[in-house]
Order: structure tokens, then C-alpha cells, then sequence
């Protein structure tokens, strides 16, 4: 259940970085700077937030003239410095 998910990860929790890691294998929603974003299974990451994600699919926004244009692209792994994450969302749990 939801509550009981949530009870394991404030136990789990003394850090930050401590939510990350509970997100270890599943599925993570990174924003990263430069209108871009990535939805993909989190294998790795370190301190810094250095991360090693599979099945990626990128999600870039540009704006050109005004208009907003939006393309995706897919990659089978990617390795995302942490000096561009600006979010980390863990999966969210469906009830």
C-alpha cells in the first residue's frame, strides 16, 4: 500500500541521497538543465548525482522564433552528469 511505501522510505531516509538510492533499478524522471528531460531506469549514480540510466528517452525543448518546439529521441543508456540535474523524481506509486 501507499502508507506502507512511504513508512519504508522515511525509515530508509537519513540523507538526501538516501531517496536516490531507494529509486535503484526502477523507473526516475531526471530534469536536467537546458529544457531537457529523462525517464529511465536508474542502474548507478554516485555523490555528485553522476547518473547511469537504460532505456532512456530524452524529452528536449527549444524555442526558436518564439515557438516552442519539442522532439524526444531514445537511448539504450546514458550516462548524465550530475552538475546538470536539477530534479530527481522517484517512481510514483499507483494505488
Amino acid at each position: 500500500s501507499l502508507a506502507e511505501l512511504r513508512e519504508r522510505a522515511m525509515a530508509a531516509v537519513k540523507q538526501p541521497v538516501d531517496l536516490v538510492a531507494l529509486s535503484l533499478d526502477e523507473r526516475v524522471f531526471v530534469k536536467c538543465r537546458g529544457d531537457r528531460e529523462l525517464r529511465g531506469t536508474l542502474h548507478a549514480f554516485d555523490q555528485h548525482l553522476n547518473m547511469i540510466l537504460g532505456d532512456v528517452e530524452e524529452t528536449i525543448r527549444e524555442e526558436v522564433d518564439g515557438k516552442t518546439t519539442e522532439r524526444k529521441r531514445e537511448k539504450e543508456m546514458l550516462f548524465v552528469r550530475g552538475d546538470v540535474v536539477i530534479l530527481i523524481s522517484p517512481p510514483v506509486a499507483t494505488q
